[in-house]
C-alpha cells in the first residue's frame, strides 16, 4: 500500500511508482490532506464522485478544498477552493469537464475544471442539499434536501420543477434511474413513487412493506439496467424490489452483527447486461461487505474495526471503490484484486505424469496425458539419437533449483507446454514473462532512474521516430531515458529504440517492467554485442555466419558470391529483434521460445528463419532486394522457423554451438540494477566527449550565427528605417507644396463666400424681423387668449366652490340638526336613567332602613348569640357594605369602569382595609357606649326596684310603657317599632331570626323583660340624659356615613384620574354618588 499526502500542493503525483495492491485487502493507495503548520489536525474529505469513465473522481473537504484524481494519468489537481464545506458532488455532466457541488449555504455551484472558473451559480434550497443526481445524458439534475427536491437544467442552468411536501413526511432521496427518463422518489414513511422526467407525471407506486417488516428505509440502490431496486435501513434487513413488476421479490436477512445500514451500491460488470449481482452493503461497524444477491454469500469485505469507512462510491466502469474512512483520508480499492479469488480461472484440462527419477530410463522420456490419449514426444527427422549419462543427485538438485521459478512455477513445465501448444496463453503470458525473467521490480532504483529526467540524447527522437501516439511516444522517451542514465553507452546506441519498441508498445501501462525486460534482454540475450561498438556485434555475427556454413553451405556461398555479408542478413533482425518482418502474434509466439530457452535460442531464430527463406534468397542477387527482404514481412510460417531453431540447437556441435561464447540466464539484482560496462568504455568517452564537444560547437556556432542574424536584421532594419525617412520627408515637400496652392486656391474661395454670406446676412437679418414682429403679434394675441381663458376658468372655479360651500353649509346644518336630535335623546335617555338610578336608591335605602328597624329588633331578642357571633356578624357586615357601595357604584359606572375597578380590587385592599379597621374602631366606640347606656339602665333598674318594694301598686300597663317610653328615647324606637316587634316577638321562630344587619347596633330590647318588669317610671332629668344621648348617637352614624362616602368619593376619582375617564363622565358619576 502507498500512502499519498496532498498537502498545500496543488498537483502533483498520486503514487510514486505503479501500485500493486494486496490480495488481502486490494488497497491501491491511501490518500491524506494534512493541515498546515498553523493547523491542529489533518483535513477530513467529506464527498466522493467518479466522472462517466470511471478514472477519475472529484473529493472535497470540510474546508472547500476540491481536487481531481487522475487515477489513469496518475495526476491530482487542485480545482477550486470554495471556502465552505461541501455537501454532495456530480462529475458526470453533459460538459466533462464541469462539475456540480452543493454547499453550505444551500447554494449549488458549476465550476470547470480546466479553466477553474465559476460557470453557474443556482439558489432555491432552504436546507442542506445532500444528493445530486445527474440525468443518463448529462442535461438534467435533481437536487435533494430534507424539504424539497429541484429538478434543473444544466444547458440553462435554471430551475425546471420543484417538488414540495409536507412538513411530516421528509424526503429520503430523489434520483435518476440509470439510463432511463424515470425519476425515483422516496420518502421517511416508506413510500416510493416513480416520475417521468419530461411530464412529471406519476408512473407507479410501489406497494407498502409488509406488516411483519419493521424496516424504515433509509439507503437505496439500482442495477444499471435499472431493473431491481435495493432498500436498506436501520435494520439487518434488506428488500429487493422488482421495478418492472412493482413487486417485493426477495427480503435479504444480514449477519446479526449488523445493526443499522449506512450505504448500498451495486458493483458494475461489462458482462453483465447491466443486472448487476454484487451489492456492497455499509454497515455501523464501519465494514463494507460484497454480497451475491442471486445466492446471498458473502463474497468479500473491505474495512476493519479500527479503520471504519464512512461513506464510499464505486466507479461506473467497476474498477475501483473509493471510501472515505472514519479518519478523513481517502483508500482506493482495486475491484479486479479483491475478486481476484472469484474470477479465477478453472483448472487446466492438460496433466503432466511424471515418472519418478528411479524408474526411468537413460532417455528421460516424459508421456503426457490428454484426454485419455498417450503423446510421446516426436523425434525430428534428421536428428540421431544420442545418449545421455544420468546425472549425480547434487547435479539435479542444481537442475532443479534453476527450473524453480518465482510463484510456484517451473520452467520444464513452462517449457512442456510451449513445445505442445507452440505459445503460451494470451490472458497468463505477461506473467509468466515476469516468471522466467525473475524481474525484480526494483521501484526506487527505477524511480530514480526516471527522477533524472529526459536523457540529452532522447530530447528529439520525435524527429527521428515520429509515432502517432503522443503517450507511446513519451513512455518510449521515457524509457529509453532511464537507459541511458542507467548506462552511457545505450545514449549512443543508435539501435536502441528499435530494439526496445516492441517491449514498450506491449508493457506501455507498465512502464516498470518494460524497463526490466529490456534490461535483462540487454544483459543476457545481447552478450557481447557492444564490444565492437560503435560497429555491430562481429563475433556475434562470426557465430551466425558459423552456423549458417554449418547447416546451409549453399546459401552461405549465395550471400558471398552476391556480396552480402551478416551484417545485412543477420544484424537487421537482430537490432529490430524480429518486429520488422514479424506480425504482433508472431512476435509474441518467438518470445515466449526465447525467453524460455537459453539465450543462444535468438541466435538460432536468426538462422532457422534464413534457412526457411533459403528459396526467395536464392532468387535475389542486388543488395537492395536482400536490404529489403529483412526488412518487410515475408510469407512464412513461424511455427517451421521455431521448430527449426529447435533442431539447430539440438544439432549444432559444441564447438561452434552459441552456447559456448554465451553465458546462462541471469536474472537483474534486487534493490538496485546491475552495472553494465561491457563495451569499450574509451570509445563511449571519446565519442561522449567528441559529441559533447560538437555540441558546445554547434551552440556557440548557433548564438553566432543568431548573433549575425539579429546584426543583419537590425542593419537591415535601420536601412528600411533610414529609406522610410526619406520617403517621408519628400512625400512630405510634395504635400506641403500642393497643401500650400490649395491654401491660396481655398483663400480665393473664401474671400468669394464672405461677399456671400454677408448678403445672405443681411436677408436673413430682415427676414428674421419680419418673423419677431409676426411672432410677437401671434404670442400677444395668445397671450390674451390665455387671460381670457383663465378668467373664464377663475368663474367657474368661483360659482363651483360657491355652490360647494351651499351645499356644506346644507349638510352641516342637517348635520347640526342630526346632533341635536341625538344630544336630546341622549338627554332624554340620561334623564331616565338617573330618575331610574334614583328611583333604585330610594327604595334601597328605604328596604335598608327597613330592614334595620326589623334587625334592630331581632338583635334585641338574640343580643347573647349576636354577642357570640359577633366576629362572623362584622365580617358579613363588611360584605354587606361593600355590596350596598358596589350596586351604587354599577348604578354610576359603566361595564368597561367596572371591569377596570375588578382588575385593581387587589391594589385597593390595603386602603380597603384601612378603611373597614376604622369603621370597626367606630362601632367598638358605639358597642362601648351602648354598654354604658345599659349599665345606666341597670342602675336605674336597681334603684325603682327598691321604689317598687315601696309603691307595690303600679300595673303591669304602666311598666309597659315606661319602657317603651324609656326605648323611644334612649335607643329611637318608635311605638309602631314596639308593637311589630310585640307583634314578631309572639309569631317568629328563631332560626328566622338570623339575618344580616347594615349596621350593627347594640340596643336595649336585648335586655330580658324580668329586668324591666318593674319600673314605676323616669324622671326628668332620666329622659334628657337619655334625649341628649340618643341625639349623640345619631350624630356620630351621620359623620360616620358622610365619612364613608367622602372616602368613597375620594377613592373613585383617584382610579378615574388613573383610567383617565372623561370630565363629563366625572361628573355624572359624581352626582350619582352624592345622589
Amino acid at each position: 500500500m502507498q500512502k499519498t499526502d496532498v498537502g498545500n500542493k496543488e498537483s502533483g503525483k498520486i503514487w510514486l511508482r505503479k501500485p500493486c495492491p494486496e490480495t488481502r485487502d486490494g488497497l491501491i493507495v491511501n490518500i491524506v490532506h494534512t493541515a498546515a503548520e498553523y493547523q491542529p489536525k489533518a483535513l477530513r474529505f467529506l464527498n466522493v464522485a467518479f466522472d462517466s469513465t470511471g478514472d477519475s473522481f472529484l473529493a472535497g473537504d470540510h474546508q472547500g478544498n476540491i481536487y481531481v484524481f487522475d487515477l489513469s494519468g496518475n495526476r491530482f489537481t487542485l480545482v477550486q477552493r470554495t471556502l465552505q464545506a461541501s455537501t454532495a458532488l456530480a462529475f458526470n455532466l453533459h460538459r466533462k469537464t464541469e462539475f456540480l457541488v452543493a454547499l453550505a449555504d444551500y447554494s449549488i455551484k458549476c465550476f470547470d475544471t480546466v479553466t477553474k472558473e465559476l460557470v453557474s451559480w443556482m439558489s432555491g434550497h432552504e436546507s442542506s442539499v445532500f444528493s445530486i443526481s445527474v440525468h443518463a445524458s448529462g442535461r438534467y439534475a435533481i437536487t435533494t434536501s430534507l424539504d424539497t427536491a429541484q429538478l434543473w437544467d444544466l444547458d440553462t442552468f435554471q430551475r425546471k420543477r420543484k417538488l414540495n411536501i409536507s412538513q411530516s413526511v421528509a424526503i429520503q432521496k430523489v434520483f435518476f434511474l440509470p439510463f432511463s427518463n424515470t425519476i425515483l422518489s422516496c420518502f421517511r414513511d416508506n413510500s416510493i413513487f416513480a416520475w417521468e422526467c419530461d411530464t412529471l407525471i406519476c408512473k407507479y407506486q410501489l406497494p407498502p412493506t409488509p406488516a411483519e417488516s419493521d424496516l424504515k428505509y433509509k439507503v437505496f440502490a439500482v442495477t444499471r439496467d435499472g431493473r431491481i431496486l435495493a432498500v436498506g435501513g436501520k435494520s439487518n434487513h434488506l428488500h429487493l424490489w422488482c421495478l418492472e413488476t412493482q413487486q417485493l421479490f426477495r427480503i435479504i436477512q444480514l449477519p446479526t452483527k449488523i445493526r443499522s445500514i449506512r450505504h448500498i451500491e451495486f458493483i458494475p460488470d461489462s458482462f453483465d447486461a447491466g443486472s448487476n449481482q454484487i451489492l456492497g452493503v455499509l454497515g455501523q461497524d464501519g465494514i463494507m461487505r460484497f454480497i451475491n444477491i442471486r445466492n446471498c454469500k458473502l463474497l468479500f469485505d473491505i474495512g476493519t474495526l479500527d479503520e471504519g469507512i464512512c461513506t464510499s462510491v464505486i466507479s461506473p466502469n467497476g474498477r475501483y471503490i473509493t471510501a472515505i474512512m472514519e479518519n478523513g483520508s481517502l483508500n482506493v480499492y482495486s475491484v479486479q484484486v479483491l475478486t481476484q479469488e472469484i474470477n479465477k480461472p478453472p483448472p487446466p484440462l492438460v496433466k503432466v505424469v511424471e515418472d519418478l527419477p528411479k524408474k526411468t530410463g537413460p532417455s528421460q522420456m516424459k508421456v503426457r496425458v490428454i484426454g485419455g490419449k498417450v503423446q510421446r514426444p516426436r523425434k525430428a527427422k534428421d536428428c540421431k539419437t544420442t545418449t545421455k549419462m544420468l546425472k549425480s543427485i547434487r547435479d539435479t538438485d542444481l537442475e532443479n533449483k534453476e527450473n524453480d521459478l518465482p510463484d510456484g512455477l517451473c520452467k520444464k513445465s513452462l517449457q512442456t507446454l510451449l513445445r505442445s501448444y507452440g505459445e503460451y496463453p494470451t490472458k497468463y503470458r505477461m506473467f509468466i514473462w515476469r516468471s522466467l525473467l525473475q524481474l525484480p521490480e526494483n521501484y526506487s532504483a527505477f524511480n530514480s532512474l526516471l527522477d533524472k529526467g529526459t536523457h540529452s540524447a532522447f530530447i528529439n527522437i520525435h524527429e527521428k521516430y515520429p509515432i502517432k501516439s503522443r503517450k507511446l511516444l513519451r513512455i518510449l522517451q521515457r524509457t529509453m531515458s532511464a537507459l541511458a542514465h542507467w548506462s552511457a553507452i545505450f545514449g549512443d546506441t543508435p539501435y536502441l529504440p528499435l530494439l526496445a519498441f516492441p517491449f514498450v508498445k506491449l508493457f506501455q501501462n507498465n512502464q516498470l517492467v518494460c524497463f526490466e525486460v529490456i534490461a535483462t534482454l540487454i544483459i543476457n540475450w545481447c552478450q557481447h554485442w557492444f564490444e565492437y561498438f560503435p560497429n555491430p556485434p562481429i563475433n556475434i555475427l562470426s557465430v551466425i555466419e558459423n552456423l549458417l556454413g554449418h547447416h546451409d553451405k549453399q546459401l552461405l556461398q549465395h550471400y558471398m558470391n552476391c556480396g552480402v555479408t551478416a551484417q545485412l542478413y543477420a544484424w537487421p533482425l537482430l537490432e529490430t529483434v524480429f518486429s520488422e518482418v514479424l506480425t504482433r502474434e508472431e512476435w509474441l509466439r518467438v518470445f515466449d521460445n526465447v525467453f524460455s530457452n537459453h539465450p543462444s535460442f535468438l541466435l538460432m531464430i536468426v538462422v532457422a528463419y534464413n534457412l526457411c527463406c533459403k528459396a526467395p534468397l536464392l532468387n535475389c542477387s542486388l543488395k537492395d532486394d536482400f536490404e529489403y527482404f529483412f526488412h518487410h514481412r515475408n510469407n512464412l510460417d513461424i511455427a517451421i522457423v521455431i521448430r527449426e531453431a529447435y533442431r539447430l540447437m539440438l544439432c549444432t556441435p559444441a564447438d561452434i554451438h552459441p552456447k559456448s561464447m554465451l553465458d546462462d540466464f541471469v536474472p537483474l539484482t534486487k534493490s538496485q540494477y546491475p552495472v553494465f560496462n561491457k563495451y569499450p568504455k574509451f570509445i563511449v568517452d571519446y565519442q561522449t566527449h567528441e559529441l559533447e564537444k560538437i555540441r558546445n560547437d554547434e551552440l556557440e556556432y548557433l548564438k553566432e550565427r543568431q548573433a549575425i542574424h539579429e546584426m543583419e536584421a537590425e542593419i537591415q532594419r535601420q536601412k528600411d528605417e533610414d529609406e522610410v525617412w526619406y520617403q517621408k520627408q519628400e512625400l512630405l515637400r510634395e504635400a506641403e507644396e500642393k497643401r500650400r496652392d490649395i491654401l491660396l486656391e481655398e483663400e480665393k474661395k473664401l474671400l468669394e463666400q464672405r461677399d456671400r454670406l454677408v448678403a445672405v446676412k443681411r436677408d436673413l437679418k430682415l427676414k428674421e424681423i419680419q418673423l419677431l414682429s409676426a411672432s410677437r403679434k401671434r404670442f400677444l394675441q395668445n397671450q390674451q387668449n390665455q387671460r381670457e381663458m383663465e378668467l373664464r376658468r377663475l368663474d367657474d372655479e368661483i360659482e363651483r366652490k360657491i355652490s360647494l360651500r351651499d351645499e356644506e353649509i346644507v349638510t352641516t346644518a342637517r348635520e347640526v340638526g342630526l346632533q341635536r336630535l341625538e344630544i336630546e335623546t341622549q338627554r332624554r335617555l340620561l334623564e331616565q336613567r338617573l330618575a331610574k338610578n334614583k328611583e333604585l336608591t330610594s327604595q334601597e335605602i328605604k328596604e335598608d332602613l327597613d330592614n334595620y328597624r326589623r334587625k334592630s329588633e331581632i338583635e334585641e331578642r338574640r343580643f347573647q348569640k349576636a354577642v357570640e357571633m359577633d366576629e362572623c356578624q362584622s365580617l358579613r357586615t363588611h360584605k354587606v357594605i361593600e355590596e350596598s357601595l358596589a350596586d351604587a357604584e354599577q348604578a354610576c359606572i359603566d361595564t368597561d369602569w367596572q371591569i377596570q375597578v375588578l382588575l385593581k380590587r387587589k391594589f385597593d385592599e390595603a386602603e380597603r382595609k384601612a378603611q373597614y379597621e376604622e369603621i370597626a374602631r367606630l362601632l367598638q366606640r358605639n358597642r362601648a357606649k351602648e354598654m354604658e347606656a345599659l349599665n345606666a339602665l341597670k342602675g336605674l333598674e336597681i334603684g325603682k326596684r327598691k321604689e317598687d318594694e315601696e309603691y307595690p301598686s303600679w300595673s303591669s300597663s304602666s311598666h309597659t310603657l315606661l319602657c317603651d317610653h324609656v326605648k323611644r328615647k334612649y335607643f329611637n324606637v318608635t311605638p309602631y317599632d314596639c308593637q311589630q316587634r310585640q307583634d314578631e316577638r309572639c309569631g317568629e321562630r328563631p332560626q328566622e331570626l338570623k339575618t344580616r344587619s347594615p349596621m350593627k347596633h347594640v340596643s336595649s330590647a336585648s335586655l330580658p323583660e324580668s329586668h324591666l318588669r318593674f319600673i314605676p317610671g323616669i324622671d326628668p332629668e332620666t329622659h334628657f340624659s337619655l334625649d341628649r344621648k340618643r341625639e349623640e348617637l345619631e350624630k356620630r352614624e351621620q359623620e360616620l356615613m358622610s365619612e364613608i362616602r367622602n372616602l368613597r368619593y375620594k377613592h373613585t376619582q383617584q382610579a378615574r384620574q388613573k383610567r383617565s375617564i372623561p370630565l363629563s363622565r366625572l361628573h355624572r358619576d359624581t352626582n350619582l354618588l352624592i345622589t
